[in-house]
């Protein structure tokens, strides 16, 4: 039997060679006890090794005034034999009274087993694996913490290397920025002197020479002039700027793109759809109003004029229009192989194939480009690559209007692929084109 534990049990005969520990039933051999496993389950029984029942205890049955020393399996009740025989009974499962008991004496006495086994199973998990289980806990939870410390050390050194990196890089710049506008200052202080002095030996020379002196001093009048104009006119630079590009990190910006993504408040609008008025007749838009096709030549209509549609290039805006807040939305580009995604500002051209309608390759759009194998970030017509480590199969789009910043991001991985700070001045819409099969909004 299971667990290593072996029970004898001699139903209906005594046994006279049952071993130690083993089990005689109640009604075999006289016995009170039952010792399963070492411990006792009384049962009240008769003394007779037949197991007879005794006269004394048997009730009368009401029709034959016999005794009920019979069993009807089929109506659970007790019976007498003429009950069986002739009676209500007759053609039932019908068992003697002994028989009967011994039986139910024998199911409660392997009852009693199976539960004195399932004790002990019980007892064994207690004991040793809820015991393991405790202190394996203990460990896990205990190597889990120094994961956790491991993780956020690590994270923490690279975020003070990286600020103390990106602090320097700020002072430098904004030295060279201030150096620059010290040289400038000093350059203009220095013109500005040249043109009063030029100017009032000018004037001198007009309010105070005679003709004929004013008429031989052309030549002195003319290096005077050139002189003047030689100052030039001050003008603005962007070396006079100090330059973002000084604080951009893709480690921070993989960090807050990743805090805000994964973030307990971090949600996509539910409701963005694509714009149909905007859609190109190179497109076209499922019913639901979320996925874009692009249309071989012999597909497409000529759908009603709009002037928010686009007629020239495959491209489609979205209904949600940003301007405060932080959103994000995820489109589904594993089956095309030509797609333009990002945003773009509400006022961008829609008609004519010049780049002003054209994503990408003007200032008001702002893309991530997939073409031929390759991938662009692309605006006002200048193109970064992107070199990925793989194709990905989502592309999710991160504005944060507070900081003015724009994310491109994978969203299997969360790895960023581009991100740029720029200071919109007008609400953005999703954008997209499509060349290639099709694109979908994932909600």
């Amino acid at each position: 039997m299971e667990d290593g534990e072996s029970h004898a049990y001699h139903r209906g005969e005594k046994d006279s060679k049952q071993p130690e520990g083993t089990t005689k039933h109640p009604f075999n051999g006289g016995m009170d006890n039952v010792n399963v496993s070492g411990h006792s389950v009384t049962l009240t029984s008769t003394n007779n090794p037949k197991s007879e029942i005794e006269p004394s205890t048997l009730k009368t049955c009401v029709d034959h005034d016999s005794e009920l020393d019979s069993f009807c399996s089929s109506e659970g009740k007790l019976i007498c034999s003429l009950c069986a025989i002739s009676g209500p009974c007759q053609g039932h499962t019908v068992t003697a009274l002994a028989t009967q008991a011994t039986a139910v004496r024998n199911q409660l006495v392997d009852s009693c087993e199976k539960m004195q086994l399932q004790a002990s199973r019980i007892e064994r998990f207690i004991s040793q694996t809820l015991s393991a289980k405790e202190k394996a806990v203990q460990a896990d939870a205990s190597a889990a913490r120094e994961r956790v410390l491991a993780q956020v050390n690590a994270v923490r050194e690279a975020l003070d290397e990286e600020e103390q990196r990106l602090l320097e890089a700020v002072q430098k710049e904004q030295e060279r920025v201030e150096q620059c506008l010290l040289t400038q200052r000093a350059h203009w202080s220095q013109a500005l002197t040249t043109l009063a002095h030029t100017r009032t030996n000018l004037v001198h020379t007009l309010t105070h020479s005679q003709d004929a002196q004013l008429v031989t001093s052309s030549q002195e009048i003319s290096d005077r002039l050139e002189e003047a104009e030689g100052v030039g006119e001050p003008r603005d630079t962007e070396q006079l700027n100090l330059s973002s590009d000084c604080s951009d990190s893709r480690l921070m910006q993989g960090l807050w793109a990743s805090a805000v993504l994964l973030g307990p408040s971090a949600h996509g609008p539910a409701n963005l759809r694509f714009q149909e008025r905007s859609i190109s007749s190179m497109l076209s838009l499922s019913t639901d109003e979320c996925t874009l096709t692009f249309l071989p030549k012999r597909a497409r209509q000529s759908p009603p004029y709009d002037p928010a549609r686009f007629d020239c290039w495959p491209n489609a805006l979205g209904t949600l229009a940003i301007s405060s807040g932080t959103h994000s939305w995820v489109l589904d580009v594993g089956q095309s192989d030509a797609y333009k995604v990002g945003v773009c500002y509400a006022s961008m051209d829609r008609k004519g194939s010049g780049n002003g309608a054209r994503l990408g390759y003007n200032d008001r759009s702002w893309v991530l480009s997939h073409y031929e194998g390759d991938f662009t970030f692309c605006h006002a017509g200048r193109h970064v690559a992107l070199h990925l480590i793989q194709r990905p199969k989502h592309v999710g789009m991160l504005v944060d209007w507070p900081s003015q910043t724009l994310v491109f991001y994978d969203p299997d991985s969360y790895c960023v692929l581009h991100a740029i700070s720029h200071p919109f001045s007008a609400p953005l819409l999703p954008a997209c084109a499509v060349a290639d099969h099709s694109v979908t909004l994932l909600h």
